[in-house]
């Protein structure tokens, strides 16, 4: 009985340590190519040629320092955090007031609004690209950055309804309805009900806002054409693509270019898991 236990027991221990082994795999192979990115970034273009798997020898900053300067990085970090904050902030409002009326206010043209959403969460962008140039050229707003959060925040708003109508469709209807025997009114209800416990929700639909909007690229590309209005991401591509023989300076932008996701992640990791979990259980 004992040599079946330890057996049992053994075969646990290495199923484990098979599950742990082939874990460590993928995460090597993931975290590998940030890493080399990093190391290169450090290199001078000749270094790199001669040494491309190895540390740096020489480590230098003057990848960084004409990466940030020439590249305009302060200024394009400026505008995507513009754009991210104030496309987050809309959508998650925005989501919620129409999902609080899709969900809980009956009205005869409830179905029809929301069935419009739903249609929104089938289209592509390269669908709409060419009537979206056409209408925000026609209102003036091209190469504007009201002309780039108008149709970040258009383009958001279908998930976010989406998941905001299926949440709030759990709440229970008395608990709404004892609020207005009371005689709370509906913003009353909102603010003090509904957006409080929607906050997982409201975490879910912010994650994906900022993760989408600060990495958005095709769109703004072409309803803008200065720098003034452009993000960072385009920043990067268009500095590390003129640069195509001076692989340290590429390097440089494009860890650039990654750094602020990243600290992104390492802060609200946990809100995240949590919001991203409590989100797919809700809706």
């Amino acid at each position: 009985m004992a040599n079946i236990q330890d057996n049992k027991s053994l075969k646990s221990r290495l199923g484990l340590f098979a599950v742990y082994f082939i874990l460590a795999i993928f995460t090597i192979l993931a975290i590998y190519p940030l890493i080399w990115l990093f190391m290169n970034s450090f290199k001078t273009t000749t270094e790199f040629q001669l040494n491309k798997l190895g540390f740096a020898q020489k480590p230098t900053f003057i990848n960084y320092q004409d990466a940030w300067v020439r590249g305009k990085f302060p200024m394009l970090i400026v505008n995507s955090v513009l754009y991210t904050g104030i496309t987050t902030i809309m959508i998650i409002l925005l989501s919620f007031m129409s999902g609080f009326a899709f969900a809980k206010i009956k009205m005869k043209s409830t179905k029809v609004l929301h069935g419009s959403y739903v249609i929104g969460l089938l289209m592509t962008l390269q669908s709409i690209m060419v009537p979206l140039f056409l209408v925000i050229n026609w209102m003036h707003l091209y190469d504007t950055k009201l002309g780039v959060l108008i149709p970040y925040i258009g383009i958001g708003l279908p998930m976010g309804v989406y998941l905001a109508t299926e949440f709030i469709k759990s709440i229970p209807d008395a608990l709404i309805e004892s609020a207005r025997l009371e005689g709370a009114k509906y913003w009353k209800i909102f603010i003090s009900i509904i957006f409080p416990m929607g906050r997982p929700v409201a975490t879910t639909i912010a994650i994906l806002t900022v993760t989408g909007t600060w990495n958005e690229f095709m769109l703004i590309n072409i309803l803008t054409s200065s720098d003034a209005n452009k993000s960072l991401p385009v920043g990067v591509q268009k500095f590390a693509g003129a640069l195509s023989s001076d692989f340290g300076k590429q390097f440089a932008s494009l860890v650039i270019g990654l750094v602020p996701m990243l600290v992104f992640y390492m802060i609200f990791r946990k809100e995240i898991t949590k919001g991203v979990a409590a989100g797919a259980v809700k809706g």
